[in-house]
């Protein structure tokens, strides 16, 4: 603890740790007490715009004794590799999505996690979208009655340097490519509101990177285990970029937003607050689709913030990895489907790769 607020620790300064650090930076909860990364500049940068200590090493992360959560930041195919460690020295901890690569990995994870008594979070933090919340509450709540449609429609676009600007971004088995990168996101939205997927059927090109060796669109279809169906559109060549797009129908009701914005909200039983829940979102949350930085720090924040009161009342956290290890095993059996041209079955074998 620093000053009554939880300490956190960063480990890997890259692009996605700006928004890390100004969540913890206005959270009311936590503090920053050090970084560390490989790059001296790139630390030091992070440490003039968001404040705490440069730590000279993970190890230096680890043994301080005021850092109680240590965020994993370092590329995707490397966050067993940092978190496991961490959960042994006893921190709680968050990992960028996805978990790893490799459900096996994400399953030694959860192995160090349930060993060591810590708390281990995984960053999918749309689902704290309040207009998410609004339609995860009235799935709940019975209002769509039967479900039978969850679509995804993330229409972006990033140019080449993107994809240049680290060496990991550029190599698919590292955890690159719209699906994995990007997608993901909204892959794990439909999960966490439609339920879990039983076959995929997906297919992947490259329309505009021709330089990148990966796939930057994506189109996917689903079926879920309770037999509704789905869809996935995403891309990052089709420019300006909008907001993502979540549809959901229902035999009852149809709901859909655009980033934060609620553009449908439509029940046979209307009641009295949806009104107020029709107005979410008006303009107040960037939601990535123009560029990597155009995005808000403040669902950094609700997850950060919900994994200290996690710590503090000995919950789970609300984005746990064994949940988030199903929206791995979809996106992973998307590459097998694309790659094979044949629908894939879910589940999938632990040491699957892509």
């Amino acid at each position: 603890m620093v000053d009554g607020k939880m300490g956190f620790g960063i480990v890997g300064c890259g692009l996605v740790s700006q928004f890390h650090g100004a969540a913890i930076m206005n959270s009311e909860k936590a503090e920053l007490v050090a970084a560390t990364d490989l790059d001296e500049k790139r630390l030091n940068d992070f440490i003039a715009d968001y404040g705490g200590e440069a730590a000279e090493s993970f190890d230096a992360v680890l043994e301080d004794d005021r850092i109680d959560v240590v965020n994993i930041l370092t590329p995707n195919a490397m966050h067993a590799d940092f978190a496991i460690p961490a959960l042994k020295a006893g921190k709680h901890v968050i990992v960028e999505k996805p978990p790893e690569m490799r459900l096996d990995r994400t399953d030694d994870m959860i192995a160090a996690k349930n060993e060591n008594d810590r708390k281990l979070a995984i960053c999918l933090q749309v689902r704290f979208r309040e207009s998410i919340r609004a339609i995860k509450n009235a799935i709940e709540k019975g209002r769509f009655g039967g479900m039978l449609e969850g679509d995804a429609y993330m229409k972006w676009f990033r140019d080449t340097d993107y994809y240049l600007m680290d060496d990991w971004r550029s190599k698919r088995s590292s955890g690159a490519g719209v699906t994995i990168q990007h997608a993901f996101h909204y892959i794990d939205i439909l999960h966490h509101l439609m339920g879990p997927v039983a076959v995929v059927d997906a297919r992947m090109t490259n329309l505009a990177h021709p330089d990148v060796e990966l796939e930057d669109t994506l189109k996917a279809f689903l079926t879920f285990e309770s037999g509704a169906e789905g869809l996935v559109e995403a891309s990052t060549a089709l420019w300006p970029g909008r907001p993502p797009r979540i549809e959901v129908n229902g035999m009852d009701g149809t709901a859909i937003t655009e980033g934060e914005v609620v553009l449908a909200w439509d029940f046979r039983d209307d009641k009295p607050e949806d009104e107020e829940i029709r107005q979410i979102g008006r303009g107040t949350v960037a939601a990535g689709g123009t560029g990597a930085a155009d995005l808000s720090y403040e669902e950094h924040m609700w997850l950060i913030d919900d994994m200290v009161d996690a710590i503090n009342e000995d919950r789970d956290p609300y984005i746990t990895a064994e949940n988030a290890r199903h929206t791995l095993e979809i996106a992973l059996a998307m590459y097998k489907s694309a790659d094979s041209g044949e629908p894939v079955e879910l589940p999938l074998d632990a040491d699957v790769t892509i």
